[in-house]
């Protein structure tokens, strides 16, 4: 039996090998801190459960939902009018099964195979893995620490825009914690008007942007729809990850080509979960911002901490991640997330999981509460000085190869 090539570009094996060892330490009574994957510590608000659990409780919502409730587009219409300032109509909006299934698919809608798609490196995983999926040639743009992780665009060559059809753009950025300002908005259109580029924007952390000011949609600049659209995800905002509701919205075109590929591949989302986030939508909003000033908080208790072990950590703009350079002289961000988790039981996710570029990184996912975030610390802490031998030894090695 012969599979498809397809699998040969998926990279389920740095994953598969952190599972791996968490099951080992756990087996071996260790204690382990997983601040590897986003999922959030926080619960949804009580309101949104009740929403949930009193539509589930009618046997009469069991049945195909075919399409989104009338009441869903309005809330999230609603939602981005008094949020962003951004007026949509029903024909610029769909749900789909979070940003994850959404990037996988929209492509699909949007590429031919052998289409050009430039993604993020840092990125996250499914930017690339999408637009693979259906036969998009996929091509990275490098992002630079030292110009915060924003798009120069001068980096680009003219001849590869040129050649590219879509372009995938995610601020704040998942896993580098970056944002970006109303100018790089403003030139992201101008350059997507220029090469007739499609704009593919992820607002997945729009509501987990620090800073004194609400970050902006990309939808809320002139001429944005012309050129694209925007996912925005209910995962994170509302701590929501696992009924996974998301929407595409902005450009009709585009949009309306999304929901016919999904009309082939789906029934519609379960009638109680779009019922749960009608609730999350229109109801009290104090909440978010509360959680979104908690991961700063956490952002830069672990941040302090970590360099008070002798870890300098770039400062997080926003998302529930922390990223950072690699430590105690080690080069190899699999090799150090390993040895972490061996001697500390702290398991993170190493930067080479989110493309080239990541490498000489880790990402920390804020995933816990401040009373473990100082034991994750305190266990660094302890062991510095094994890690730092450990990643000596590493180095000798390489040098003898």
């Amino acid at each position: 039996m012969q599979l498809s090539s397809r699998l040969d570009e998926l990279k389920p094996g740095v994953f598969h090998a952190l599972f791996e060892r968490r099951t080992r330490l756990l087996a071996r009574g260790r204690t382990i801190h997983d601040l590897s994957v986003g999922t959030p510590a926080f619960l949804p608000d009580p309101h949104i459960v009740s929403a949930l659990s009193g539509a589930a409780a009618d046997p009469r919502e069991y049945g195909y939902a075919m399409s989104e409730l009338p009441e869903l587009k309005a809330a999230i219409r609603g939602y981005y009018a008094d949020r962003f300032g951004v007026g949509l109509s029903d024909s610029e909006v769909t749900a789909i099964h979070g940003t994850q299934e959404g990037m996988a698919h929209i492509c699909w809608a949007i590429c031919d195979p052998g289409d050009v798609v430039l993604v993020p490196d840092p990125g996250y995983p499914i930017f690339t893995d999408g637009p693979r999926l259906c036969g998009a040639e996929v091509v990275s743009y490098p992002l630079f620490e030292e110009k915060g992780y924003v798009l120069d665009f001068a980096d680009l060559s003219p001849e590869l825009c040129r050649r590219a059809k879509v372009i995938v753009v995610s601020y704040p950025l998942n896993p580098v914690c970056a944002r970006a300002d109303a100018a790089f908005y403003r030139e992201l259109i101008v350059f997507a008007e220029k090469y007739q580029i499609t704009v593919i924007h992820d607002a997945a952390y729009a509501d987990i942007a620090f800073g004194d000011e609400p970050y902006p949609s990309f939808l809320s600049f002139p001429g944005a729809r012309d050129v694209g659209v925007e996912f925005y995800s209910l995962s994170k905002t509302y701590n929501f990850t696992g009924a996974r509701l998301a929407f595409l919205l902005g450009n009709e075109r585009i949009v309306q080509a999304l929901a016919t590929i999904r009309s082939q591949i789906d029934y519609g989302i379960f009638l109680p979960i779009q019922k749960a986030a009608v609730a999350a939508l229109t109801g009290d909003q104090s909440g978010v911002r509360a959680r979104c000033r908690a991961y700063q908080e956490m952002a830069e208790q672990l941040a302090t901490g970590l360099a008070a072990c002798g870890w300098p950590v770039r400062t997080s703009e926003g998302t529930m991640f922390l990223w950072s350079g690699l430590p105690y002289g080690y080069r190899d961000s699999l090799r150090f997330t390993l040895d972490l988790m061996e001697e500390t039981g702290v398991i993170v996710t190493p930067g080479s999981a989110f493309g080239a570029r990541g490498e000489g990184y880790v990402r920390f996912a804020l995933r816990t509460d401040p009373v473990e975030l100082d034991q994750v610390i305190a266990a660094i802490a302890a062991k510095r000085g094994q890690l730092e031998k450990l990643a000596a030894a590493d180095r000798v090695q390489e040098e003898n190869r």
